[in-house]
């Protein structure tokens, strides 16, 4: 992992163009080669960034990053304040909480809540950043995408569409489509979620586990 803090413009060239004029921002360079550019005031969504396969190229004060779809960004730097590399070993992964956990293998095992017609290819999908919860295709053939939580909220969506943003660069499965699971959606994620084209899903898990609702019971 880099470090590194600098007064600097940025400029995207790729699928569409975007210019960040010049100001003081943090530069993340991590070793699966992405690179990726903060500000103070935006929590942990970077300004511009780009995604594994990726090359960084140092030109002096010139940064160019480009993959291999031709997608460069370019970042000129004015003056750098901190420059500073550290090593921080094997990732252990996300330790899922117990109820999360057996949603991702109450719903693998019973797949087709998604959908009829639906079939597992795997939990844990590998991806550059990370597992997807479950890797499924739908009636058609189709990947579809699963990611679950026992509370959805936007940073779960927000999560999902950087693994579909990735998925879909892959020839061999795209098109990827995505579907945010959780035993309750936000209102603001579920709109979040719409909006990019991921279908969200209710689960029950007492249903999941096969286990019926005395809600409305007398005995």
């Amino acid at each position: 992992m880099r470090l590194v803090i600098a007064r600097c413009q940025v400029d995207y060239a790729g699928r569409l163009t975007a210019h960040l004029p010049m100001a003081t921002r943090l530069l993340l360079v991590k070793s699966d080669g992405s690179v990726s550019v903060h500000s103070d005031d935006r929590a942990y969504k970077p300004l511009n960034w780009m995604s594994p396969p990726c090359w960084l190229i140092e030109d002096g004060q010139l940064w160019i990053v480009e993959n291999k779809q031709g997608e460069k960004l370019v970042i000129s730097i004015d003056e750098v304040f901190h420059d500073h590399g550290h090593a921080l070993g094997a990732e252990p992964g996300l330790q899922k909480d117990g109820v999360e956990a057996h949603l991702q293998e109450l719903l693998a095992e019973h797949i087709k809540t998604l959908g009829d017609g639906y079939t597992l290819v795997r939990r844990e999908f590998p991806t550059a950043i990370g597992p997807v919860d479950i890797m499924a295709r739908d009636a058609d053939g189709k990947s579809v995408a699963v990611e679950i939580k026992r509370r959805g909220e936007i940073d779960g969506v927000e999560q999902l569409t950087r693994y579909l943003e990735l998925l879909n660069r892959d020839p061999l499965l795209a098109p990827v489509q995505g579907v945010f699971a959780a035993q309750i959606i936000k209102p603001q994620a579920r709109t979040l979620a719409e909006d990019r084209g991921i279908r969200c899903l209710t689960l029950d898990y007492d249903e999941l586990r096969g286990i019926e609702s005395d809600e409305f019971r007398l005995f």
